[in-house]
């Protein structure tokens, strides 16, 4: 039963009316009051982008009965930052979470989401948050069997919290079982990206990015192997960005730098 006093934020990137996010704020109107606030278009890939130089609009809209539901002219990151500003009026939720996106956030895949970087924020503003993805990009695509461990591991977060500037990446694989939950880190992995270069209708030049993903890593604690071996990847993920086991290496290098003018 959904308790009253617990304030929930439910945001994504893929836009306000994809089917992934109206399977999650149906799981988190069990567990407590919903607004949501999404864009009201795909942003996929956007990362952590932010609208500084147009006008952002925020409109109010009634689609889904008992959810108080906000569409966003900007990104994924600004939804979080409305959200809280001017609708919360700078008192926070209780939990921040995104999704469910329609295909993995897996490895590198992260840095360039729009649904990680949308919790991300949540977690800059000290909100406990989680991302969560589905290996499906359909329209069509079955969240059915992701419905409780979506239910299941946020009602954790908010039984234990999170550590400080801490966040959870959640990863499920497609397939109607889900063997368990594996905690891991994130895989080495990149992308090999190709660009066809190709003419428009007024014979001018553009090109069109494709590209495929490269593993780099077989380790078995990873969330590309979890997720390979059919269960569902959660990763503790962080914004702190320092690269802390190169500072005692830095630190011995010379700076004997002089002004030459």
């Amino acid at each position: 039963m959904a308790k009253k006093n617990v304030n929930i934020l439910v945001v994504n990137d893929d836009g306000i009316t994809a089917p992934g996010i109206k399977v999650l704020l149906e799981e988190m109107k069990k567990l407590g009051n919903v607004v949501v606030v999404a864009p009201d278009s795909p942003q996929s890939g956007m990362g952590h982008a932010i609208t500084i130089g147009r006008p952002l609009r925020l409109d109010k809209i009634d689609l889904y009965e008992g959810v108080e539901m906000y569409k966003c002219s900007g990104t994924p990151v600004d939804c979080v930052k409305l959200a809280i500003h001017k609708i919360y009026k700078g008192k926070k939720p209780d939990i921040c979470v995104s999704g469910i996106n329609h295909g993995l956030n897996y490895s590198i895949n992260v840095l360039y989401s729009g649904t990680m970087s949308a919790a991300v924020e949540g977690a800059i503003e000290g909100i406990p948050s989680i991302g969560f993805s589905l290996d499906d990009f359909s329209h069509q695509a079955d969240f059915s069997f992701c419905r409780p461990y979506v239910l299941g591991i946020t009602e954790q977060v908010l039984k234990n919290g999170l550590p400080k500037n801490t966040l959870l990446n959640v990863n499920f694989p497609r397939g109607e079982e889900i063997k368990g939950i594996k905690i891991c880190r994130q895989a080495n992995g990149s992308w090999v990206e190709e660009f066809e270069e190709r003419t428009d209708p007024h014979n001018r030049d553009y090109f069109w990015m494709t590209g495929k993903f490269e593993l780099n890593d077989r380790g078995e604690e990873t969330d590309v192997f979890a997720l390979h071996n059919g269960y569902a990847a959660v990763v503790p993920t962080q914004f702190d960005m320092t690269a802390h086991h190169a500072i005692p290496e830095i630190n011995s290098w010379s700076f004997d730098i002089k002004d030459e003018k």
